[in-house]
């Protein structure tokens, strides 16, 4: 994985002055849009819309300092307008363009590179399961992109569920975990927008095929899963969870995510308020 996200980082630098064919980006991670975006975020720190942004302001600081004209510089890197480039360019340096020019001042972003770093000696519990193939259903609807705190979104979807919703999905559930799990697939192809939408279901894992029409249904290949069990303070023993999972554990595993559905559940602790114990299940597959 750590090939092909440095990989990934030559090809941006190699089209930072060009409209980037951005699908062919997460082609050349291996993996889908979503997990890469994940794996990105969790590894840099950044979101890709934020390094690409950071990188060409980085590379139109040296041009200017070079003496090429505001003008030029704005259009090159793909801004619309001058008064557009001076704007962000402002927000990012603290400082105008023509500053650089007249002043010399600069600030400069550089390339990411990948490495594996070893960090703290803490466990990490998980395990591997082969599963056949089976559906997600549940209540969907198109949310925002987030990996860290609370997505409303979702926290109205979850509020949106009938009983007559819930009864039918507790009918249907047939396989493990037998649990209501959260599901996350189709996310924007757009790398350009700050975060982009995916779909978020709300559901369970069955073998039917007959679903009413009050529920989605996502068919879901057979194949093998990372499965990370955690427990502790909810939603950040998660989160934190998630975060390991994609920057720690993925790079130096035998496995590499594929392009499916990833889940998780949670299950509340009755006696402790905010504690919980939950699972994150990633479609992954040997290298």
């Amino acid at each position: 994985m750590l090939k092909e996200l440095n990989h990934v980082i030559d090809y941006i630098e190699e089209h930072l002055t060009d409209d980037l064919p951005l699908e062919i980006i997460s082609e050349y991670a291996g993996v889908s849009d979503y997990h890469f975006k994940k794996i990105f975020f969790y590894l840099s720190g950044f979101t890709l819309n934020e390094y690409i942004k950071n990188r060409k302001l980085s590379e139109a600081n040296k041009d200017l300092l070079n003496g090429e004209r505001v003008t030029d510089v704005a259009f090159k890197y793909g801004y619309q307008s001058v008064d557009g480039f001076t704007r962000a360019f402002k927000k990012w340096s603290g400082f105008l363009p023509s500053d650089v020019i007249k002043k010399g001042i600069s600030k400069s972003f550089p390339k990411l590179s990948f490495i594996i770093t070893v960090r703290g000696g803490i466990n990490m519990e998980f395990r591997i399961e082969d599963k056949p193939a089976f559906n997600l259903v549940g209540v969907s609807k198109r949310v925002p992109m987030q990996f860290e705190g609370v997505n409303n979104e979702i926290v109205k979807l979850a509020q949106s569920i009938t009983d007559e919703q819930k009864k039918e999905m507790h009918s249907l559930q047939n396989i493990a975990p037998y649990e209501i799990v959260n599901a996350s697939y189709d996310a924007d192809a757009n790398f350009l927008k700050e975060e982009g939408d995916l779909t978020h279901l709300i559901g369970v894992l069955t073998t039917e095929n007959q679903v009413s029409g009050l529920l989605d249904k996502v068919p879901v290949e057979a194949c093998t899963w990372a499965i990370f069990p955690n427990e502790g303070p909810f939603p950040s023993t998660l989160q934190e969870t998630m975060a390991r999972t994609y920057s720690e554990w993925l790079p130096s595993s035998d496995y590499e995510v594929i392009n499916a559905p990833s889940f998780s559940f949670t299950k509340m602790d009755e006696h402790k308020k905010d504690y919980a114990y939950s699972e994150v299940w990633i479609p992954v597959r040997k290298k």
